[in-house]
């Protein structure tokens, strides 16, 4: 099995496949994720487009055998864009009764969270390398999920560009159909454009309440970042909504 690459190409299945929601781009790891990467990618990561860098376990019917990946029957949470993976590494760390499955489309972030899951000694985190809504579409079933967590997602500033954000309609419909009922989806982010979207388009899906009146306080459970703390310093307003499966 040889090591994934940034330079994966996600090609279109078929005509009109949905965009990707991130800027895809290539960066030097550094010796020490060099490392991390070639000792726990074969034990804790997976490509979702590239069997030859580490295929995913399938269950018969060709979805993700979420068992054998993590050894064990838990409550799943999805992170989609992990990134440097901190927040993903000190909320399984306080919650180790759930699993906790990172996918990342960017190289050093999926080796830098190899590396804290190493550094923590966490059981509970696999990381998944390429597109995030890909693996939904094609792998999770419905109803498998216990949470969705979208953090700081790329909030494409230009008009021009907002068709490529993550929290539109059809994709929050997307996830809300692999959350339980009774499951959460999480989104936050630092721009009060795409906060004031990622409100409405929340809780105007029909299987979806909103868990408070607007927006809701930073839960305690989802630490502040360092690119979070970045944002906070230059005077970025930082916003959470919290929505339910209903139905």
């Amino acid at each position: 099995m040889s090591l994934p690459s940034d330079a994966f190409r996600h090609v279109a299945s078929r005509p009109h496949e949905p965009l990707r929601t991130f800027h895809p781009r290539r960066a030097p790891l550094g010796r020490d994720r060099e490392d991390a990467l070639a000792r726990l990618w074969p034990r804790f990561g997976f490509s979702v487009h590239d069997d030859a860098h580490g295929p995913m376990p399938r269950t018969p019917d060709g979805m993700l055998d979420v068992r054998a990946l993590f050894g064990r029957d838990a409550p799943l949470v999805l992170e989609i864009g992990s990134g440097m993976g901190e927040t993903t590494a000190a909320m399984a760390a306080v919650d180790r009764g759930r699993d906790y499955l990172a996918l990342e489309a960017h190289l050093p972030g999926v080796a830098n969270l190899l590396g804290l899951v190493e550094e923590l000694g966490l059981t509970n985190v696999r990381v998944g390398h390429g597109d995030a809504l890909d693996l939904v579409r094609r792998a999770l079933p419905e109803g498998s999920l216990d949470a969705v967590h979208v953090f700081f997602p790329d909030p494409w500033p230009k008009a021009r560009h907002h068709k490529r954000r993550l929290v539109q309609p059809a994709h929050v419909a997307l996830l809300r159909s692999r959350l339980r009922v009774g499951g959460t989806l999480h989104c936050a982010t630092d721009w009060v454009h795409y906060a004031e979207q990622m409100l409405e388009v929340l809780t105007a899906d029909p299987g979806l309440a909103n868990t408070a009146v607007g927006f809701v306080p930073r839960p305690a459970h989802r630490p502040v970042t360092k690119f979070e703390q970045r944002g906070l310093d230059l005077g970025h307003e930082v916003r959470d909504v919290v929505v339910r499966r209903v139905r």
